[in-house]
């Protein structure tokens, strides 16, 4: 599984590996049922340490986007279309909700914000 991580990020590696994990698994990019490879494994390929994957995995099973069994590893969790669809647009609004707030602390007034928006739900479809 190939991830982009930066220890440069704000975020930090285990939030960048969940995220990145979880936006696979929505999109259907991770087939339900399908395995994960190995925290020993997976922390070897990306060159971080296992406890950093063990918290992403652990975050996600929290999420019920990954089920596992001690001793045999994690799967994908089978998610129904709609719930997949709620928790993205749960996450979206979530994400949307910081930044509203954070630009109109700013001063940045509503028409801004959706003119703005518009312009890169735009360059989105390019």
């Amino acid at each position: 599984m190939i991830l982009t991580l930066s220890d440069r990020s704000d975020e930090p590696l285990h939030a960048q590996i969940s995220r990145q994990i979880r936006a696979k698994i929505l999109c259907e990019r991770l087939e339900p049922r399908a395995p994960l490879p190995s925290i020993r494994k997976f922390a070897k390929e990306q060159r971080v340490s296992v406890i950093t994957v063990q918290r992403a995995y652990d975050d996600l099973e929290r999420e019920g986007l990954l089920h596992s069994r001690r001793g045999k590893g994690f799967w994908v969790a089978p998610i129904p279309v709609t719930r997949r669809h709620t928790m993205a647009e749960d996450r979206f609004r979530e994400a949307t909700q910081t930044i509203v707030k954070h630009a109109a602390e700013e001063g940045l007034g509503h028409d801004a914000m959706r003119r703005i928006l518009d312009e890169i739900l735009k360059g989105a479809d390019q």
